[in-house]
């Protein structure tokens, strides 16, 4: 059964931090960028981290207006502080996760 994707009032609402992680099962820079997400992700135990399957037709992708993957968006409260698009640094991950932990 696949899992359902949250609606964008579902994000809007959501309370505290969030980090979105858009991409593709099949896409080759997101499969490289897992290693740097993990390990940036396990310093920040209390920050909430949804994986979002994008691709065609999907409308959380399109309200966000992903173009490229992997993209990820720190939410603070639902509201977008930051994103980081394609090439993922973990440097800038780290910076994207602090800013929205605060």
């Amino acid at each position: 059964m696949e899992k359902l994707e949250p609606t964008r009032e579902e994000i809007n609402t959501l309370k505290g931090s969030t980090m979105l992680e858009f991409g593709a099962t099949w896409c080759g820079y997101c499969k490289a960028a897992q290693p740097t997400i993990t390990s940036e992700l396990s310093h920040f135990p209390n920050i909430r981290h949804i994986k979002i399957e994008d691709g065609k037709g999907r409308r959380l992708g399109r309200s966000f207006h992903v173009k490229l993957w992997p993209t990820l968006i720190f939410l603070k409260d639902g509201v977008e502080l930051r994103r980081l698009v394609r090439e993922i640094d973990a440097a800038e991950l780290k910076s994207g996760l602090a800013l929205i932990a605060a």
